[in-house]
């Protein structure tokens, strides 16, 4: 059984995560899924950056929401995780407005044999989702992150929040205006970020 970036996966499983860059590389052209520069290092520049999030996933965990999806990273990448890994399934939701953007979440996710659900609206126009897990990835200042937290996760949820050499800033000034229990997960792919897993959101 093949790992990614951490992650036993089945060939299958790498298959799809295969044919996923292949859709980015095609699309990318007309869309600007990611950038020109880091089409060429897709896989440990995106993919593998998404993947490490789902080790800390836990089996339990039924619904999950990826906000701001663009291109599909990480949303795209744990709902084929998920489908490969797992004997019950999640239920993914991707938000995007864009909606090109949001025709190339579900173009993939059809050919990629995905059941997720692409919400083509502004994050804080949706009703609260209640989901027990939310991700977003280099979307917004973390005070902006937990407002859609707060707003879109279930009582006992989670969020993971990847975060670049800012992070230690972004969590001084959060913490004037929220509570939260955080831990502070390094990163396998670049060693001046980490993923922010933060409980029990609440605005003071």
């Amino acid at each position: 059984m093949p790992q990614v970036a951490g992650v036993d996966v089945s060939r299958e499983t790498a298959d799809r995560l295969t044919e996923f860059a292949q859709l980015v590389a095609k699309w990318n052209p007309r869309i600007n899924l990611v950038s020109k520069g880091s089409l060429a290092d897709l896989h440990d520049r995106h993919i593998a950056d998404s993947i490490q999030l789902y080790r800390h996933i836990p089996p339990e965990v039924e619904s999950w929401a990826d906000l701001g999806s663009g291109g599909g990273f990480p949303g795209i990448i744990l709902a084929i995780l998920a489908k490969g890994t797992r004997s019950s399934p999640i239920e993914v939701t991707l938000v995007e407005s864009d909606q090109r953007k949001a025709t190339f979440l579900r173009t993939a996710s059809r050919q990629l044999d995905l059941a997720v659900n692409v919400a083509t609206s502004r994050i804080e126009d949706l009703p609260p989702m209640n989901a027990h897990g939310l991700s977003a990835r280099a979307l917004a200042p973390l005070t902006k992150l937990l407002d859609y937290a707060a707003r879109h996760l279930s009582p006992d949820g989670f969020a993971l929040f990847p975060k670049g050499e800012t992070a230690a800033k972004e969590i001084a000034t959060a913490e004037a205006d929220w509570s939260f229990d955080l831990e502070q997960i390094p990163s396998i792919t670049n060693p001046e970020a980490v993923i922010l897993k933060l409980k029990r959101i609440k605005r003071v």
